[in-house]
């Protein structure tokens, strides 16, 4: 009986040793989760600090490069901060423009029409002729190899009479152009002739003038480009001291930045440059 019971509490010491085996795993991984808890929580507590501070540090360093968003700089903790919040300005920016665009689209709507055109400028030129004087043409010598006809220089480009120019230029003759566009562009000249007294010139007074108007453009291309023309034949009437004829044409075309324009005719020394019947100009419909 003794031996029995003395050999009981050996029979139960392994089962109690698994027990306390179990209960030791348990807490060693409770202290093992419980430590990494607090190790993980610190070491996310200073990623925090220390992006915070770098983000401060990217907008406090004078350093251009990290605004600069290309591939190169994609690692570079400053440009993930910046475009981050450039992309959250450019967001904000954008609700704002469109909340703008459409409260100005209904006080369009709602408003006079009046008021939408009024910041627009006017683009238009009207020149004319100053005088009947010989320095308006070149002489036949000097002519233009590459135009038909004698360039008009002398048109009157200041406010005298009904010439002026609204973001337009005159120079030589010619009108430049600084807004592309569609433009309606006209000429006006006015042929007069003085019929001589001399007998001897009776076959002149019966002899066809021909008087042609031609409208140019210079372009990059090497040439002038013709749009227009117009051409008349007349016999001058034989008991008239003068004769008299005018010719008018316009039309619209597509015109380019810095090309320009301008009016040649034959038989220049026939042109009368009187303001009110030669004149040239140009403006912008669209």
């Amino acid at each position: 009986m003794t031996m029995t019971a003395i050999m009981a509490p050996e029979k139960s010491s392994p089962g109690l040793r698994c027990w306390l085996i179990l209960t030791f795993t348990v807490f060693l991984q409770c202290v093992c989760v419980a430590m990494a808890y607090m190790y993980f929580t610190s070491e996310l507590q200073q990623m925090q600090d220390k992006y915070f501070k770098t983000s401060i540090a990217c907008f406090l360093k004078e350093d251009d490069n990290s605004w600069d968003f290309n591939d190169e700089n994609m690692n570079d903790p400053c440009w993930q901060v910046k475009w981050q919040l450039r992309q959250f300005v450019r967001k904000i920016s954008l609700g704002t423009y469109e909340e703008t665009i459409s409260t100005v689209s209904e006080k369009q709507q709602d408003g006079p029409r009046l008021v939408i055109g009024k910041g627009l400028q006017r683009v238009a030129a009207h020149v004319t002729g100053k005088s009947r004087s010989t320095t308006a043409f070149p002489v036949p010598n000097a002519k233009d190899e590459n135009i038909l006809g004698h360039k008009i220089t002398s048109w009157e480009s200041s406010r005298r009479g009904h010439s002026f120019l609204s973001n337009l230029h005159l120079r030589n003759g010619e009108l430049i152009i600084h807004q592309t566009g569609f433009y309606y562009i006209y000429s006006q000249t006015y042929f007069r002739f003085l019929e001589p007294e001399n007998d001897s010139t009776v076959g002149i007074r019966k002899k066809n003038k021909q008087m042609v108007q031609y409208i140019y453009k210079v372009t990059d291309y090497p040439e002038p480009i013709l749009l227009m023309k117009s051409a008349r034949n007349s016999c001058w009437s034989k008991d008239s001291q003068y004769g008299l004829y005018s010719i008018y044409q316009g039309g619209i075309y597509e015109l380019q930045e810095n090309d320009r324009i301008f009016v040649s005719v034959t038989n220049a020394q026939l042109v009368d440059m009187d303001q009110q019947a030669s004149y040239f100009g140009a403006f912008l419909i669209g």
